[in-house]
């Protein structure tokens, strides 16, 4: 495991209960807007790497005051210890809320299977058909599709996030998404901030942020088709 930082309380990464947040370094996207570069990238948040035993020393020092753990990233799905590393968290009787990219169908079905994960939060980045090239060249658009209808199809809370970009949500893609989404339980819309991103250069202007008026009229397209959609 290439855990790459350590929040320690959170009142805003797991809905509902107070939580820590692991950041598991390494990514298999490049999303422009990405707010933990350094992850991205392969590296640490701080000077260096933690190691798991610094971890389960953690969480074993916050029972009682932690309801639940945050397992994000970079993409924490592409680490080959996720599921003995959230089986020792699971067996210390704290939820577990994994986010994720969606592009490891496989890891996410065995984490739901295996009673690994009891939250989890996938990014819909933009149609699954414009991923290439701003997201990941020769990205595979049946594994988001799968993703989406494996959590879909689960007994777990979920929710589905957009952080909204012009250049990759126009209203046209943004129809496309609601549609896709049909039915599902929670779709949060994010609003964009520059500060600290992957890929600066690509908002030198304004002219790629959606203002909150505009994102309230998104949300009233896609509550049309899922159980509930917020603007965060």
């Amino acid at each position: 495991m290439i855990i790459g930082g350590l929040h320690k309380n959170s009142l805003i990464d797991y809905p509902g209960k107070i939580s820590c947040v692991i950041f598991l370094s390494g990514c298999n996207f490049d999303c422009p807007y990405c707010h933990n570069p350094e992850l991205a990238k392969g590296r640490s948040l701080s000077t260096g790497y933690l190691s798991e035993d610094l971890i389960f020393d953690f969480l074993g020092s916050r029972k009682g005051f932690l309801d639940g753990v945050v397992v994000s990233g970079g993409e924490p799905t592409l680490q080959k210890g996720l599921i003995s590393f959230c089986e020792k968290i699971r067996l210390m009787d704290y939820p577990v809320k994994l986010d994720t990219n969606g592009s490891r169908p496989e890891v996410i079905r065995k984490l739901i299977d295996e009673d690994l994960v009891n939250y989890i939060a996938m990014d819909i980045k933009t149609d699954p058909s414009h991923y290439t090239p701003l997201i990941k060249d020769n990205s595979s658009t049946d594994d988001i599709f799968l993703s989406v209808r494996i959590i879909k199809e689960s007994n777990i809370d979920y929710e589905f996030r957009t952080t909204c970009i012009k250049s990759l949500v126009n209203k046209s893609i943004f129809d496309n998404i609601s549609y896709w989404l049909e039915g599902s339980k929670l779709y949060a819309l994010q609003q964009f901030s520059k500060t600290n991103v992957l890929h600066p250069e690509f908002f030198r202007d304004n002219s790629n942020i959606y203002k909150y008026d505009e994102l309230m009229e998104l949300k009233s397209v896609a509550q049309r088709w899922v159980e509930k959609c917020i603007v965060r």
